[in-house]
């Protein structure tokens, strides 16, 4: 196993800022995410950043300082720096200078699985690195390469070698492919939209529980032909969009998406070359917003959210606050309160709840009816009997009595078989 490269990591605090402290400590999980030991951690309160060096330049001394006295290999400051200030610091510190932005641009490309994952991941690091060719340093060259024909080597090793020109006609390259794929999604999206299947979108922070969620309700309701998704304790464990059908006891069905979650500061970038996969947010009739009530932070992590789904345009669309790793807490919770629901999908507690709580916003072209359907339309009874819930069955002289629950269109498409 390879050793772990050693960081020190850099906070600035810009005018008291209030989320500070919690920005910092999620930097420190970031770097833990791209397999690095922190090994000190330096702060400093300024009103404004220093546009050469980002911190003041006594401070910079004092970080080239305690990096060298920790033998730190790389050192990794809380926001995004420019040009000059990667450059001017690495010049002075004499270790090689990452940022939020290439700390999340290094976990995103080890983490994509899928072409299109991977082309949206290489096509915002390229972006990021194209003013960037100089200062960014040599430990890039000990993590893993991403997609494309350069596969092989290390992301510094091919932002040393790619001049801008190359870059350029490499992200002209991979917008080109992306198109493809979008287009694929495309039709697949407009297929989905077709079928009238009600479709729900799992969004909020990362880390927060969605795919443990998704993975949750597939078990409950025994969908053996869905394969699950990948639920671990990290951030951004899953990137790729996936999309998963849950068809309920009562017949009824609707789709589930999960994709990538967000964070503070997500770099606009990555928000850029993600967003046909985000895309499918908008297209959702619900969403649901995971939210890690165990964490401290939450409700700053709601706010984080907010900011994206309106930057993504689905700020609009009706959404169930759901409140997970509720554990140990739901003796003092409502279990249920209007649109929040406070429950542990680990533990599979709270999952009824949380059905009939979705079911209440997108099955209400659902209503209740009894039609008599003559023997000769046989075809019909087999329709019902998948696609809506019968309640009850009655064979007369003059045909089939269904007693059911049926979407409000097919009542409507055969109002001449309705008896009640």
């Amino acid at each position: 196993m390879e050793e772990q490269i050693k960081a020190l990591l850099v906070g600035v605090n810009v005018n008291d800022d209030p989320d500070f402290e919690s920005t910092l400590k999620e930097l420190e999980s970031l770097a833990e995410a791209c397999d690095m030991e922190v090994v000190g951690v330096e702060t400093q309160n300024v009103s404004q950043v220093n546009a050469g060096v980002y911190v003041g330049t006594g401070k910079v001394e004092e970080i080239k300082a305690v990096a060298h006295m920790l033998n730190a290999e790389v050192v990794i400051f809380d926001n995004t720096l420019s040009p000059m200030q990667l450059r001017n610091l690495k010049d002075i510190i004499e270790r090689p200078i990452m940022d939020r932005t290439n700390l999340i641009l290094q976990i995103f490309s080890s983490r994509a699985r899928t072409r299109e994952a991977q082309i949206q991941v290489e096509t915002a690091r390229l972006q990021y690195e194209l003013p960037r060719l100089t200062g960014m340093g040599e430990v890039l060259s000990r993590q893993g390469g991403t997609s494309g024909g350069m596969s092989n080597k290390g992301a510094g090793e091919k932002k040393l070698e790619l001049d801008k020109r190359k870059i350029r006609h490499r992200i002209s390259e991979l917008k080109k492919e992306l198109k493809e794929v979008e287009k694929n999604r495309e039709v697949q999206r407009k297929r989905r939209l077709t079928q009238g299947i009600p479709q729900v979108a799992l969004v909020g922070y990362t880390n927060a529980g969605k795919s443990t969620l998704m993975n949750a309700l597939l078990d409950k309701y025994e969908q053996k032909d869905e394969k699950k998704v990948l639920a671990q304790d990290m951030l951004f464990a899953t990137l790729d969009t996936t999309i998963r059908s849950i068809h309920l006891p009562d017949k009824k069905e609707f789709l589930l998406s999960d994709t990538v979650g967000f964070i503070n500061k997500l770099p606009h970038n990555l928000i850029q070359a993600f967003h046909s996969t985000l895309e499918e947010v908008k297209y959702a009739d619900l969403l649901l917003e995971v939210i890690d009530y165990a964490d401290e932070h939450h409700r700053e992590h709601m706010k984080v959210t907010e900011d994206t789904l309106r930057e993504l345009g689905a700020e609009q669309i009706p959404c169930i606050h759901v409140f997970n790793k509720c554990d140990g807490h739901l003796d003092e919770l409502p279990l249920v309160k209007g649109n929040n629901i406070y429950m542990a999908a680990k533990k599979g507690m709270g999952l009824d709840e949380l059905i009939q709580l979705i079911s209440s916003h997108i099955f209400q072209d659902y209503v209740d009816c009894v039609m008599l359907i003559p023997y000769t339309e046989g075809s019909l009874v087999s329709y019902f009997s998948e696609n809506a819930t019968i309640l009850d069955t009655e064979y007369l002289a003059e045909g089939t009595k269904l007693t059911m629950n049926c979407l409000l269109k097919d009542l409507k498409k055969y109002k001449d078989y309705v008896v009640l």
